[in-house]
């Protein structure tokens, strides 16, 4: 126990603790800085701080927090789904903070606005995207009597609630981190990432709310996810919430063939590549690739095994199977509002002027896309083709096919593919189709994305030649 009183405050996203020496007392989470001669902390360490101060009867004042206490009260009451109701307890027995895990339509959002009016403390809302920013301050301002901040899209507002970007917390966050007592990450699965992993640890923020579809990473960026929000306090899948509060669905997975033709320059680019790799003894996953993209820019032999690497993907991702397939599945479903996923961009532009579907990328202007979006959930188109800029983000209630020609081997990407269609609607069958060519490398690469819980439960009914 100390007899000094200690002053907490903020700067630029870390804590410092002033009248303390180099050798008194301070909580473990300082340690000194020979800069400035103050013990200094990550910001994020405010609530194990004060914890402390409070257990070791400490006495100290807080100058660091600037967030002001708010009686948040919806305008009207929705009655909570019971998972949503067990989460939100889950996460208040864990001292308010902590990841819910909720598959996509399943309310997450809901989820979050119990939590701001449990909470009762200045709010900011962290999310991925500008669109997302746009339909989180619509669902704000229509639930709560407060005013309700914008900071991106060329707004610098700060509310009782406020919404953000990651890009935006990771520019503001070192000033702004102590105005706020909860922050609530949407798609909390970016936030490891380098430079959005400041939006959480430059806030002082006692209280923290995480929220995804999709939290698995495929680095270390779990724990750190863990240690920057808190542990995980609660869980469901897909298939737990399928029939009473998502839409049923099943996954069919069809597998195609390779033309002769494409065959036989499918396994001479495929031999140049494992040749090289074989050569320079590189091991698979995730180091071995690493490997090859270092050898295969330090020759002439390397450069022609890195564009066999993307012949050989190229063949088997585009093979005109596929699109034989695609153009059965769209007459049969042909009243169904329908997505339609590639890897590459060249392949929606294709889709799109083999078949006239409306195609949405990375090059789609705002406007435009909200427009066929708009078109889409309207009927005035029933198909949309895209590479992954609608793998999350957007509300598309009326989809419920799913047609993936192609993808990475990401199960977070699977899922959130899925999540496109499982919206509950009346009496809805939701489908997923993934198109897969035999015998080539993308058969391991279906599998790396599939095997995840989701679809563990689900029966896999392969289609072997039912289109040819």
């Amino acid at each position: 126990m100390s007899e000094k009183t200690l002053k907490l405050k903020y700067e630029a996203g870390t804590l410092i603790l002033e009248g303390a020496e180099e050798n008194d007392f301070a909580p473990k989470a300082f340690v000194w800085d020979k800069r400035t001669r103050q013990f200094r902390s990550p910001a994020y360490k405010y609530r194990e701080i004060i914890k402390e101060f409070i257990r070791t009867k400490t006495a100290y004042e807080d100058s660091a927090k600037r967030y002001d206490q708010f009686a948040f009260k919806q305008k009207f009451h929705v009655a909570p789904r019971p998972y949503q109701t067990a989460s939100v307890e889950a996460w208040r027995a864990n001292e308010r903070c902590g990841v819910v895990v909720l598959p996509t339509g399943a309310g997450k959002t809901h989820v979050a606005t119990m939590a701001i009016e449990m909470c009762g403390r200045q709010t900011l809302v962290v999310v991925p995207t500008i669109d997302l920013m746009n339909q989180w301050y619509d669902l704000l301002i229509s639930t709560f009597d407060a005013e309700i901040g914008l900071i991106g899209g060329g707004f610098y507002e700060i509310g009782a609630i406020t919404v953000t970007t990651y890009a935006s917390a990771f520019r503001h966050q070192e000033r702004l981190g102590n105005q706020f007592g909860l922050v609530i990450f949407d798609e909390c699965h970016h936030l490891p990432s380098e430079g959005y992993k400041y939006a959480a640890e430059f806030a002082l923020a006692p209280f923290r709310l995480g929220l995804s579809a999709t939290p698995e990473r495929g680095d270390e960026g779990d724990e750190l996810l863990q240690e920057i929000v808190g542990e995980f306090v609660y869980r469901l899948e897909a298939q737990e919430l399928a029939g009473e509060y998502l839409a049923d669905y099943v996954v069919e997975r069809i597998e195609v063939e390779l033309s002769d033709a494409e065959r036989r320059e499918y396994e001479r680019e495929r031999l140049i590549y494992t040749d090289f790799k074989r050569r320079k003894n590189l091991p698979y996953g995730q180091e071995g690739w690493r490997m090859f993209l270092i050898h295969s820019a330090k020759s002439e032999d390397g450069r022609r095994a890195m564009k066999a690497y993307r012949n050989q993907k190229k063949i088997a991702l585009g093979t005109d199977s596929k699109l034989r397939v695609l153009q059965d599945l769209l007459i049969r479903h042909k009243s169904d509002r329908t997505l339609i996923f590639t890897a590459e961009n060249a392949m929606v532009y294709q889709i799109s002027q083999n078949y006239l579907v409306p195609a949405i990328t990375h090059e789609t202007n705002v406007k435009e896309r909200k427009f066929w979006l708009d078109a889409f959930n309207k009927g005035d188109v029933l198909a949309l083709c895209t590479s992954k800029v609608l793998n999350e983000g957007v509300n598309v209630p009326e989809a419920s096919v799913a047609i993936i020609l192609s993808g990475s081997g990401s199960s977070r990407e699977h899922i959130q593919r899925l999540g496109r269609i499982l919206r509950k609607k009346a009496d809805k069958q939701a489908i997923l189709y993934e198109v897969v060519t035999r015998n080539t490398s993308e058969e391991y690469t279906s599998q790396k994305r599939s095997d995840v819980r989701q679809f563990q439960d689900v029966k896999q009914r392969f289609k072997r030649g039912l289109f040819e």
